[in-house]
């Protein structure tokens, strides 16, 4: 799916991550991936990192990020900026949908 100009949801598969995250790869090119996760309450992201920059933004739910050492809930609305290589990770406190925004693209996410 790559470079493909037009992803329709209906057509992207559901990629069970387990412990109730489900993630679906959107559109990406080399330079830039959107990826859609849905978090079940209580659901964990545990911490970590890689070499990309990634903005989030919350489409639904509650959250208690942590970025680099530092925990705020995020909620419906909120964005966050997480650079090259800066731990971070969450907790569904309320049911919700992340939007998440890489650059470059995330290859381990796909099999191109």
């Amino acid at each position: 799916m790559k470079d493909q100009r037009w992803v329709f949801y209906k057509d992207v598969p559901a990629q069970d991550q387990g412990n109730g995250v489900v993630r679906r790869v959107l559109a990406y090119s080399g330079d830039v991936m959107t990826v859609e996760n849905r978090f079940e309450k209580g659901a964990v992201g545990a911490l970590h990192h890689h070499p990309h920059t990634q903005i989030t933004y919350v489409v639904s739910g509650a959250f208690e990020f942590e970025i680099d050492g530092e925990k705020h809930i995020v909620r419906a609305g909120d964005t966050l900026l997480k650079t090259n290589g800066v731990e971070h990770g969450c907790v569904c406190l309320e049911e919700g949908i992340l939007l998440d925004v890489f650059a470059p693209y995330r290859e381990d996410f796909v099999e191109d």
